[in-house]
């Protein structure tokens, strides 16, 4: 395949309904057989426990497992055995995103509408949270960094990573080194939707948390959305996703790097390119082509473009703005001449790189920004991980006597519009109290 024969290409306002509908819509419908699937699972751990998932890490990830839990000294030998190039890197990110995450921890706040009465906010760690660290096509010790790191940050109690075994019977040791450096209380070797399902309800090993965080693939992202009702979770999320806001300013070299970097995620990730500028769009894709033969995983990256990748051109910044809001991308990259001018106007992104300089790899793994961020065209609504998403609030009142007299007459008036005279009782029985 060319990557000139991507799914979606020229000016943008000569896309067929169809198309400019598919490449906006993009959440991916629910697959009956992932729904399916992942339902069973749920249902044979919720009544099977452990022996549930002892059977589907054999099933699944083709291993007798001896134990669920990793025992403490493993995460420890992985980590002094990490390569020293790749310890340092990990230490480095880590000290990042403590320093980031440090900088926006919930606070209390207390306001006085009037005199004598008190309302405040406090934030509440939550007690146990769950982290999800992905297997399957590669490790991502990054992941756990960027669950673990934040939720201690913000004072959970208890930290615990799943992550799918190798054929060792263990997660990979990359997720273990991180596991150890990012203070993790407990990791056990269990993936996919039994993870899941382990995780919100409980089983004799692994204890049931207030919330789970985490990428993970079709059936981990399916498992999330259906044990949502009794477990918090962080955001429904999908294959990776990037869109590149351009103008002549932008080396098509470092444009194509970027747009290869995210496709080879996954054959359903989401690249696309905005230019105002069409020599610069056709140089992008002459880069990618000249570099796409030596991608390691060039499959990958063929099918993402066929079916997601686009290159598309406007006449004005302004509306490559207006349609990044309504492509509310997990990335979004702007490689323009003064990319700052543009970052206010921006309401719908996961992330946002500012500048060509800043490249999406920057904040996949170092800078110290979360890289957990939602997908979907779900940047609408939902927000990236951060320190918020670890605590829970508590909100309480205080009315002293003589407020408590003056709120009473219009509380009762109030309640009994409401036809509920009992409220309108209480709150008068105050009136004459100060």
């Amino acid at each position: 395949m060319k990557a000139g024969r991507m799914r979606f290409r020229g000016p943008l306002h000569a896309l067929s309904d169809a198309d400019r509908a598919q490449l906006l819509g993009r959440a991916p419908a629910t697959d009956d057989m992932v729904r399916t699937t992942s339902e069973a699972i749920i249902d044979v751990v919720r009544r099977d426990g452990d022996a549930a998932l002892i059977s589907l890490a054999r099933e699944y990830d083709k291993v007798r497992l001896k134990s669920l839990e990793v025992p403490r000294d493993a995460w420890r030998d992985a980590l002094r055995s990490l390569d020293p190039s790749l310890r340092a890197a990990m230490e480095r990110a880590a000290a990042n995103i403590r320093a980031v995450h440090a900088a926006a921890v919930p606070q209390r706040v207390e306001t006085a509408p009037e005199p004598g009465v008190i309302v405040g906010r406090r934030p509440d760690p939550l007690q146990r949270v769950g982290v999800y660290a992905p297997g399957g096509r590669a490790a991502y010790p990054s992941s756990v960094l960027m669950g673990v790191i934040p939720a201690r940050v913000a004072g959970v109690a208890e930290v615990i990573i799943c992550a799918p075994p190798t054929s060792k019977g263990q997660p990979e040791p990359a997720t273990l080194a991180a596991a150890e450096l990012s203070g993790a209380d407990r990791v056990f070797a269990v993936g996919g939707a039994g993870a899941i399902a382990a995780m919100a309800y409980g089983t004799a090993s692994i204890p049931r948390v207030d919330r789970i965080v985490g990428p993970g693939n079709a059936y981990v992202a399916q498992a999330k959305l259906l044990v949502s009702n009794v477990v918090g979770i962080d955001s429904p999320a999908g294959p990776s996703e990037l869109l590149i806001v351009a103008d002549d300013s932008a080396d098509p070299a470092h444009l194509a790097a970027e747009m290869l970097a995210q496709a080879e995620h996954d054959p359903e990730a989401v690249v696309a390119f905005v230019g105002t500028d069409e020599t610069l769009g056709a140089n992008v894709v002459d880069a990618i082509e000249k570099l796409l033969p030596v991608q390691e995983r060039r499959t990958i990256i063929e099918r993402a473009f066929a079916e997601r990748g686009a290159i598309l051109t406007v006449p004005s910044l302004r509306e490559a703005v207006a349609f990044a809001n309504l492509f509310a991308p997990e990335h979004l990259l702007l490689a323009t001449r003064d990319a700052d001018a543009l970052l206010g106007d921006i309401r719908s992104a996961g992330t946002v790189f500012v500048g060509e300089t800043s490249s999406v790899t920057f904040g996949d793994y170092i800078t110290g920004a979360n890289h957990v961020l939602p997908t979907g065209g779900l940047a609408r609504s939902y927000s990236g991980l951060s320190t918020a998403d670890f605590v829970r609030w508590t909100t309480y009142q205080r009315v002293d006597r003589d407020a408590a007299a003056r709120l009473a007459q219009d509380v009762a008036v109030f309640a009994e519009a409401e036809h509920l005279p009992a409220h309108a009782a209480a709150a008068r029985a105050w009136r004459h109290s100060a």
